[in-house]
């Protein structure tokens, strides 16, 4: 679908503050614009416009009345995050024209993103937005197609693989969710997604049978039925003629196109967070991001004691002990604790006493957070939150919204203003990506989103989680945290892998495991395996248990993308670095002068000289590194390394 104005109009351009990135801007019958990387076409003349329901359409035929340009150069806070502060650096045009709306584009070192603007007194309702990118050439994409269910194709759980296809071969009849990468060769790659989503759908990208990806939008809920995963879901089975019910004067979600020719680059990009509406909670002091004692993935897997574990007060107590004992500040009470297919937070099953765990939690210094359906949480939301934060519960898992039409992105922004308002934190679950939401509302620490670990539970080999592992940090982790849950004990390799409900493992090896507390992003880290295991492996518990969730700062040291990556992150003045490979066996020399001055003195995590055959194999070793800071490793199939340098 390649669109070019009708006649040379008005042109205007932006360009990175680096000079390799540049937009032109055409303002003709249609508005348009392109982007060159390095003097090379990388996005050709795409339209944009947006149309309102009374036939009004933003970018047909636009006067232009003002255009004003901007550069910033600052850094901003960045808190429980992957660095403390940020840099934020770009340059900006802004057209605005005639009738009370406009366009602003901005060209970061990183990538350009542009968003609609309308300055109009009334409400407005959106009957569509164009969204187009038009590449120079027929590139390979990495697509996430939706898994829709029902006869709505909308309704999904952003969970999936990335297939690997030509742009004029995807298919025409499917969704794709973002973010997705676009490789266009000589190591230039486009990765797609959007940020500061508020009241609004969110973007999907369908094919259009050549070298062109086009937006579509989730139309707004008309009829909805409770219905889904134990009656905790909206079901929509009717949908409006428009997409929007928004404010008149506001803002519209950016949309983002980060550019690169480096993968590491591209896993190192922080567009997502830097173009979010900056916090709107103004005291942060009672967020703590942690660790999480976490019950499901393991299915209240306790051995060893004296009482039937299960969804009751003496087990939930067994895994209060092993995070006492661990210095994991977190017990989370996932899907069960309230009665089943009620929908109510207000009913608890008859084997919790939740008073006494949050005495008994408070008592080891460790915080209580609840698992919450979508449904049950959005009828009684304010005063679920405050009778629970009156009770001592310190936050909430929301799980299975499954959709990301306006109505679920409302619902989420509500959730997190009104979680804040009682001092509670947020994880969200069966959740669209994070769009920037993180940002604005610090006290949702987590966001799902992700093709996580719980699929090992009924997964085959068919799903390949490790070449998925080492495809996200450049493409879903771009747009935030992810709520993956890490650290299975039980690990196989290609000839040992099988799933299991009851008693699941990983895919890859234990030092894999291992790396992936300090690869992904996860202010909110759930221990998905279960203390029993833990205990048994009281190295790799210990190894876990030490490390931070959030960072002063993070180096992605070397990486590309579906193959391997390595990954620095700075805590006070302490080193933790760690890498991945996907089934290749790999020798990777790693670069860590960057880390300054240091004993160099080392604890390494590395996988055993048998981890091939049996993927729980693994070495801990004491080493130093020599003075140029140099590291050579060996990482099996599947494998990886974590190491903790003082």
């Amino acid at each position: 679908m390649f669109a070019f104005s009708a006649f040379a109009g008005k042109a205007y351009n932006v360009s990175s503050p680096d000079g390799k990135i540049n937009a032109d801007i055409s303002v003709g019958n249609d508005l348009s614009y392109s982007v060159t990387f390095d003097g090379k076409p990388v996005i050709s003349e795409s339209t944009l416009s947006m149309t309102l329901s009374n036939g009004t359409i933003w970018g047909k035929n636009p006067k232009v009345a003002k255009v004003s340009k901007k550069s910033l150069n600052t850094k901003i806070p960045s808190p429980f995050y992957r660095a403390d502060k940020l840099d934020e650096n770009y340059n900006s045009t802004t057209i605005n024209f005639k009738g009370g709306w406009g366009v602003e584009f901005r060209a970061y070192n990183d990538g350009i993103a542009y968003r609609f603007i309308s300055s109009q007194k009334s409400p407005l309702i959106i009957a569509d937005e164009e969204v187009c990118y038009n590449f120079p050439l027929d590139a390979t994409s990495f697509v996430p197609y939706t898994k829709s269910r029902d006869v709505d194709p909308y309704y999904n759980s952003f969970e999936n693989e990335y297939e690997e296809v030509k742009l004029s071969g995807i298919d025409r009849n499917r969704l794709i969710f973002l973010p997705m990468t676009v490789d266009l060769g000589d190591n230039v790659k486009v990765t797609v997604t959007e940020s500061d989503l508020e009241q609004f759908p969110g973007l999907y990208m369908t094919g259009c049978g050549n070298a062109s990806l086009k937006g579509s939008h989730a139309r707004y809920p008309k009829i909805s039925k409770q219905g889904g995963h134990n009656n905790l879901q909206m079901e929509v089975k009717e949908r409006e003629n428009f997409i929007a019910k928004t404010d008149g004067s506001r803002t519209f979600p950016w949309r983002v196109a980060i550019i690169t020719d480096n993968d590491k680059n591209l896993a190192a990009s922080n567009l997502s967070y830097l173009l979010a509406s900056p916090s709107r909670v103004s005291d942060i002091s009672w967020i703590k991001p942690g660790k999480v004692a976490w019950e499901w993935w393991n299915d209240w897997n306790i051995t060893g004691v004296d009482f039937k574990a299960g969804i009751n007060n003496d087990t939930y107590k067994k895994y209060i002990d092993f995070a006492a004992e661990n210095g994991i500040e977190y017990l989370i009470l996932d899907e069960g604790w309230a009665v089943n297919l009620k929908a109510d937070l207000m009913q608890v099953v008859p084997e919790i006493n939740l008073p006494e765990l949050i005495d008994y939690a408070r008592s080891k210094n460790v915080d209580v957070v609840l698992w919450a359906g979508y449904v049950a949480f959005d009828r009684d939301m304010e005063n679920v939150c405050c009778h629970y934060a009156d009770m001592g519960v310190k936050g909430f898992k929301v799980d299975f919204m499954d959709r990301d039409d306006q109505e679920i992105v409302d619902f989420v922004h509500r959730a997190a203003e009104t979680c804040a308002k009682y001092d509670l934190i947020l994880d969200l679950h069966g959740m669209y990506k994070p769009a920037g939401l993180n940002r604005t509302y610090p006290n949702v620490l987590n966001f799902e989103g992700v093709n996580g670990l719980e699929q090992m539970k009924w997964s085959t080999l068919d799903l390949d989680q490790v070449e998925y592992d080492v495809m996200i940090p450049f493409i879903r982790q771009v747009a935030g945290p992810m709520d993956y849950t890490p650290g299975a004990m039980n690990n196989g390799s290609k000839l040992t892998y099988q799933s299991n409900y009851y008693e699941p493992m990983s895919q890859g090896t234990r030092c894999r495991q291992l790396a992936l507390f300090i690869v992904f992003d996860s202010p909110f880290t759930m221990l998905c395996d279960t203390p029993v295991n833990y205990d048994k492996e009281p190295e790799c518990r210990d190894f876990i248990a030490s490390v931070p969730t959030t960072w002063d700062e993070t180096v992605i040291v070397d990486g590309k993308m579906g193959e391997y990556i390595v990954t620095a992150r700075r805590k006070g003045d302490t080193w933790y670095v760690a890498g991945l490979t996907d089934w290749s066996p790999r020798e990777l020399n790693i670069d860590l002068s960057f880390i300054g001055d240091t004993s160099g003195k080392a604890i390494i995590f590395k996988d055993g000289a048998n981890a091939e055959k049996n993927a729980k194999d693994y070495n801990k070793e004491s080493l130093t590194l020599d003075a140029n800071k140099q590291l050579k490793i060996n990482l099996a199939p599947g494998g990886g390394f974590a190491m903790i340098i003082k």
